[in-house]
């Protein structure tokens, strides 16, 4: 199974658009740039087509060492999980 990273994003923007290599990463930079400046400032990001990212505030719990049975204290804090849409969710299914 292959990954696909931002140097492989940066390419297929360079070869569909035409752009700059340069350009490219700058576009792309500022794409993630500004999906990580919203959910910082707490909203959630839908890219329609593709998905939601969403934030879920986790309380504080006990939780426990798993080699050592002893007890900690896990605190609280804001997760980001990803929802696909159902178009994503077709399309990775009729690849298979």
């Amino acid at each position: 199974m292959k990954t696909v990273t931002r140097v492989n994003l940066t390419e297929a923007i360079y070869e569909q658009i035409g752009l700059s290599r340069k350009d490219s990463g700058d576009i792309l930079d500022l794409i993630i740039e500004e999906i990580k400046t919203e959910l910082a400032n707490g909203h959630d990001v839908k890219i329609s087509s593709f998905g939601t990212f969403s934030l879920h505030k986790k309380n504080a719990r006990i939780g426990r060492n798993p080699k050592t049975g002893e007890e900690a204290e896990i605190t609280p804090r804001t997760v980001v999980s990803f929802r696909p849409s159902q178009l994503l969710r077709k399309a990775v299914n009729a690849h298979k």
